[in-house]
């Protein structure tokens, strides 16, 4: 297998994919033409060809060429948000390439300025790769992205990061890591910023993770209250309200176990969320399967999920992925019942099946 470059990522040939083993589905590194030869083209899309000298040279030429990346971020977080992170990976990559070739050209305050948009774009790279299930990519990227932002000494960039390392420590398995990085991340917070309810949100997931209702519920009911103080700075947490909150404490009642409430907060977002937000339609989607499952309900379940295949099919996202094999698992008992059948092999025909 090649192995992580400089910018973090796999090698050119390699892709990281969802593949059916023993029964479970999961996220391995897959030769691309392997992926080719399969018949399942569209998950070979985030394969990153390598940038030419010429490339370079020519943006080298650019002037000012800060607002065109600060543009270009803006369309890819937008484009994200409708065909997910495997479409827009290899864009990303090779614009953070050029972008730190203008960089280490740069001296003063122009070098600063475009280290700081090159933090974001580390970070929004890392976020395209978990969302792609590459997690090695995805903690290479999010962790130079923290070190750049204390090159910078923009500390909310930094709390903003440490929430997001938090994050992928409770995403990968590691909630314990996660409480640790999120009370970093509202210790650097500014008092009274969104940022602050940031920090607290990845805190109340990680504890909800470990089994620790109580904490868990406390620390979501501090967030709200903290919602209810903070200013609408800035970038920072532009997109928090009630309702996200409400989200995503649908989702710890899923790991806790209280499917009823975690389904009815689900069904919930699904209903309000706009079109443009196709990717986390999917998500929810997946996210309300598992729980409507949870509760016994296996036919509405299957139905919700296969609504769910199509966009995981779209858009290549982990986080569709995931549930979904989750849920493949749940109705096992079940199988003979409505749906459920037609679920699986529609599942089973969007995975790689190594030979």
């Amino acid at each position: 297998m090649s192995t992580l470059g400089e910018a973090g990522s796999l090698g050119d040939d390699t892709v990281v994919v969802p593949a059916r083993i023993h029964g479970r589905i999961l996220f391995v590194p897959v030769p691309r033409r392997v992926v080719l030869a399969s018949g399942l083209a569209g998950l070979a899309a985030a394969a990153i060809p390598a940038a030419t000298p010429a490339a370079a040279t020519e943006l080298a030429d650019m002037g000012s060429p800060f607002e065109h990346f600060a543009q270009l971020r803006r369309v890819m977080i937008q484009t994200d948000n409708l065909i997910g992170p495997r479409h827009m990976q290899p864009a990303l990559q090779q614009h953070l390439v050029s972008l730190a070739t203008r960089r280490r050209a740069a001296r003063g305050t122009d070098a600063i300025e475009l280290l700081a948009l090159e933090t974001r774009y580390e970070e929004l790279a890392g976020w395209f790769a978990q969302d792609i299930g590459d997690e090695r990519t995805a903690h290479g990227h999010t962790a130079k992205a923290l070190d750049a932002s204390h090159i910078i000494g923009d500390t909310d960039l930094t709390a903003y990061i440490l929430g997001r390392k938090a994050q992928l420590a409770v995403d990968t398995g590691h909630p314990a890591d996660a409480l640790g990085l999120a009370a970093a991340a509202r210790r650097t917070s500014r008092p009274g910023s969104r940022l602050e309810v940031i920090a607290v949100l990845h805190k109340a997931h990680a504890h909800a993770v470990l089994g620790e209702g109580v904490e868990a519920h406390r620390a979501y009911d501090t967030a709200l209250t903290l919602l209810g103080r903070a200013g609408a700075e800035g970038v920072w947490g532009s997109w928090l309200d009630t309702a996200y909150i409400s989200t995503a404490r649908a989702r710890s009642l899923a790991a806790l176990g209280d499917y009823e409430q975690a389904a009815a907060g689900f069904d919930s977002a699904i209903a309000v969320l706009p079109p443009s937000y196709r990717r986390d339609r999917g998500v929810y989607l997946a996210r309300a399967a598992r729980a409507h499952a949870g509760t016994g309900n296996v036919t509405l379940a299957a139905r919700i999920g296969g609504q769910a295949v199509g966009i995981a099919a779209e858009t290549g996202s982990a986080r569709i992925f995931v549930q979904l094999d989750r849920l493949d698992q749940a109705p096992a008992p079940a199988a003979g019942e409505d749906g459920v059948a037609e679920f699986r092999a529609s599942l089973d025909r969007i995975v790689l099946h190594p030979a």
